[in-house]
């Protein structure tokens, strides 16, 4: 009987890893038994084994365990709902629990195969803020924040939540949405007022916080074991859901040129902002993307400057690496390194 091998099993392996670094020791659990077990004898096994792309960067064994995460939230399986947490952990019995779900739920599990992770990690938005604050004091001009793989736009409210990062306190005292991440570094200057003169954000399969559906899909995606990451992200999502703005169904390549196209409006700054998508976009895109970025900022001016931030896994394994560029001069640094979820950031700018 045909099993996991080659770079499918290393890729829920890998995960597995992944998962138990992120604080995710369920996840883990749930990904390592997966890679022990599934086989050809499913619809759902089989996908898997003979998945078409790269499972790593397709995040294959991201999306399997959401599968089951989905399913357990809608109470669609007993089995999940006696296994899962806040259910004391027994591998044995989630052993059994993954596969009485397979036999029963095969064909949902196979079907949710087909779109890729929906994270949209709202604790990422301390790094926002921290690179927000910088451009507002050395640039001083209001941003236009657009931003590409929003997913549901949970970051693009960013400046609605409220931030408790080492020393600094920082935003709305009344908002549902409390991050706290451990900051290591200096402290963001606050002197400069932060504006945002328009935003947007745009994902080639956008979701609606306002949808129930959409909703239980994006929650399905962050970790069962994680309670305090699921409560930030319903907040999240019901601040989104009475927000002004949508995020786009659209091409990034096509959406970066019409939002960066000249000429530079004056007195506001364009700003591109991406976290933990970069390594979904096909090389081409990546390329297209860049280019014209570098078209804009040839055209911008201390009047109408152009920067491009973003948090994005890197060499360096453990965290990703938050970098920003800014235009008229092109000068990129990183300005920080921080853990995937935002737990913790180490701030490098001064």
């Amino acid at each position: 009987m045909a099993k996991l091998t080659g770079d499918r099993l290393q890729a829920f392996e890998r995960q597995a890893a992944a998962c138990r670094s992120l604080g995710s020791p369920f996840t883990a659990d749930v990904c390592e038994i997966l890679a022990e077990r599934l086989d050809e004898t499913s619809r759902f096994g089989r996908r898997i084994l003979d998945w078409p792309g790269n499972p790593v960067a397709d995040a294959l064994a991201l999306r399997a365990a959401a599968g089951f995460h989905a399913l357990k939230r809608a109470g669609r399986s007993d089995a999940l709902l006696a296994a899962y947490p806040p259910a004391p952990t027994d591998r044995d019995a989630l052993a059994d629990a993954l596969a009485s779900a397979i036999t029963e739920n095969d064909d949902f599990l196979h079907d949710w195969l087909d779109s890729p992770p929906q994270t949209n990690e709202v604790a990422r938005s301390s790094v926002l803020l921290g690179g927000a604050l910088i451009l507002g004091q050395e640039i001083g001009l209001p941003l236009a924040w657009y931003e590409i793989g929003a997913s549901m736009g949970l970051n693009l409210g960013f400046d609605r939540y409220r931030y408790a990062l080492g020393a600094l306190d920082w935003g709305t005292t009344d908002s549902t949405v409390q991050i706290r991440s451990e900051w290591r570094g200096a402290t963001p200057d606050t002197g400069a007022p932060l504006r945002i003169a328009d935003r947007a954000g745009c994902d080639v399969s956008p979701l609606d916080p306002g949808s129930k559906a959409d909703r239980e899909r994006l929650l399905a995606y962050i970790w069962a074991d994680q309670a305090e990451r699921l409560a930030r992200a319903g907040a999240a999502l019901d601040v989104a859901a009475s927000a002004p703005w949508r995020v786009e169904k659209a091409d990034a390549v096509a959406w970066v040129a019409r939002r960066f196209a000249p000429p530079s409006p004056a007195g506001v700054a364009r700003v591109l902002v991406h976290t933990i998508m970069w390594q979904y976009l096909p090389e081409a895109t990546q390329s297209a993307v860049t280019a014209t970025l570098q078209a804009a900022g040839r055209s911008a001016t201390a009047e109408a400057p152009v920067a491009w931030l973003r948090m994005e896994a890197d060499s360096q394994p453990g965290t990703a690496s938050v970098r920003l560029t800014i235009w008229p001069d092109g000068s990129e640094r990183e300005i920080g390194r921080a853990d995937f979820h935002g737990r913790f950031v180490d701030w490098l700018a001064r």
